[in-house]
């Protein structure tokens, strides 16, 4: 009688400790949902397919098809083309400058942001709205 007492209780902390770790789990999921994390509760999981594997070595992972943008530094285009323009540079004359010769279309915020971090860091000047490089010592 006393071994079948120990094992109900025995059974009855296994049930507890499953049981815990069930409820955590279920918090878990919650948040991941809405977090935007992908959940995947235990119904789906006993059915989900089996992982993929990852690609041989050869081979290249590519997403969209492959095609890579080049790559543009928007600084440094900003900086030629107030270089081009030897009497200052007006934001919109960069604007079309840009469209122009490196095919980019640059949002007009972003331009002022690229003009500004130029001119925090003595590369540029603006004097009457204009952009100019600034004279070499």
């Amino acid at each position: 009688m006393q071994s079948c007492y120990e094992r109900y209780w025995k059974d009855k902390e296994g049930r507890t400790k499953l049981g815990d770790q069930l409820e955590e789990l279920e918090i878990t999921e919650r948040v991941l949902a809405r977090f935007g994390g992908r959940a995947v509760t235990t119904e789906k999981r006993m059915g989900a397919r089996p992982a993929r594997i990852a690609p041989a070595a050869g081979e290249k992972r590519s997403a969209g098809g492959g095609k890579q943008a080049p790559t543009m530094w928007l600084s440094d285009d900003t900086l030629k083309a107030v270089q081009v323009r030897g009497q200052g540079a007006a934001a919109n004359e960069v604007l079309s400058y840009l469209a122009r010769e490196f095919w980019i279309t640059v949002r007009p915020n972003h331009l002022g942001i690229a003009l500004q971090r130029h001119r925090r860091a003595g590369r540029l000047e603006n004097r009457d709205q204009r952009w100019y490089l600034p004279p070499s010592a």
